[in-house]
């Protein structure tokens, strides 16, 4: 064997979302891309804003003595104040650059946060459907991720995530606009939720975290805000990327905030720079932090994200389709019309259309579309899902 048994296990268990990116790149290799209506994968389409090119090539121009030398590990200081500036506004309290440290991306971001906080057999409660690589990330740090319900709206269900909490749980883990169903919880939610925790940490004598897995922040319709969980609650950590916002997925650049009135944040924050050096990232890619932290407050055309969610949805409502409309991020969630999500999949892949089963989010009976899309994708496809949907009634 070449691999261990354990990473054969992970490989079969693998993100779907992948594997139908693979579905994808067969089919359009037997048909061509433009037969084949490939929402699988979450990969924006929207460009960066034009200020991103031009601050780019700025900043690339701008050749200061030892600007490509070591930097601290948590990040240039200069970069931290100024997306330090851009939390206090989303959190509603003030933050500086000594609770922020710039990493590779999210995914980064949420590595350091559990190498620094789990000892070996904790857990981590995360309320599905959920993003499902945080098992893989919870694993390598030891620990592991414990899913429980939410309800049927897909917003927070208080008395799950409290029952899932027990000796062993460290955090719980919170994806708001949340991928796959694009849900927004709300702020009463997320209150009530500080409060259980408090509780929850006095009566089992350890700190619980909170973790908020935040990519999709600014991408919300309807002029929906989603709350700051800062004042929700003191032990909070936010994890975010400026994949979404900017459409910046490739280049890997995020940051973790520290709620200033955490319990021993000093110790947080050294564990955490520690962290992003042993790991392997050592710092986050030094380009895009400069670029970034003059791109602030800037994001990508919502506007077009919210013209395909409609685009899109009035297509599957008239074909008969049910779903909650998301209130943020760039994916629709709806139910399969028949039990097995799976099953249904693979009556779309028959009409050249690839979704995600909902059971790869620990969402059954749903499956899950990204219209990050082009509208030619999002219109082609609208026969292939009329007769999908007519082949599940006679099943």
């Amino acid at each position: 064997m070449s691999i261990t048994k354990k990473m054969e296990g992970f490989i079969e268990k693998s993100s779907w979302i992948r594997k139908m990116f693979e579905e994808g790149a067969r089919l359009k290799g037997l048909y061509g891309a433009e037969n084949v209506f490939d929402f699988s994968l979450g990969n924006p389409n929207v460009p960066p804003p034009e200020a991103f090119g031009k601050t780019l090539e700025a900043v690339a121009a701008d050749n200061p003595e030892m600007i490509h030398g070591y930097m601290p590990n948590p990040g240039y200081p200069d970069v931290r104040a100024k997306v330090a500036a851009q939390v206090s506004l989303e959190q509603g309290m003030t933050v500086t650059a000594d609770e922020i440290l710039m990493t590779c991306g999210a995914a980064g971001g949420l590595n350091v946060i559990l190498k620094s906080i789990l000892e070996p057999g904790d857990e981590v409660v995360t309320p599905a459907p959920y993003f499902v690589e945080y098992n893989f990330y919870a694993d390598n740090h030891g620990g592991s991720v414990k899913v429980v319900k939410t309800k049927p709206d897909f917003t927070l269900d208080l008395a799950a995530i409290e029952a899932g909490i027990c000796d062993r749980t460290r955090a719980v883990l919170i994806n708001s606009p949340n991928n796959p169903t694009g849900q927004i919880y709300s702020r009463e939610s997320l209150e009530a939720l500080g409060r259980m925790l408090d509780q929850k940490s006095a009566a089992l004598g350890r700190t619980l975290y909170l973790i908020s897995d935040e990519p999709y922040r600014k991408i919300t319709y309807e002029g929906l805000e989603v709350p700051g969980v800062f004042p929700c609650y003191r032990n909070t950590l936010v994890t975010t990327s400026y994949s979404k916002d900017l459409s910046l997925a490739g280049e890997r650049i995020g940051y973790v905030a520290i709620c200033p009135a955490a319990d021993a944040r000093d110790r947080l924050m050294a564990g955490m720079a520690l962290a992003n050096r042993i790991l392997g990232f050592v710092n986050a890619p030094a380009l895009m932090q400069r670029v970034v932290g003059q791109l602030q407050g800037v994001t990508v055309d919502i506007g077009e994200y919210a013209r395909k969610r409609s685009l899109l949805c009035d297509g599957l409502r008239e074909a008969g389709y049910e779903f909650t409309l998301p209130a943020g991020a760039f994916y629709l969630f709806p139910k399969s019309p028949i039990a097995d999500d799976v099953a249904f999949v693979r009556l779309l892949q028959e009409e050249k259309v690839l979704a995600v089963p909902g059971s790869g989010f620990g969402g059954p009976g749903h499956f899950r579309l990204s219209f990050c899309v082009s509208d030619a994708t999002i219109t082609g496809a609208m026969p292939g899902f009329k007769r999908a949907m007519e082949k599940s009634r006679s099943l």
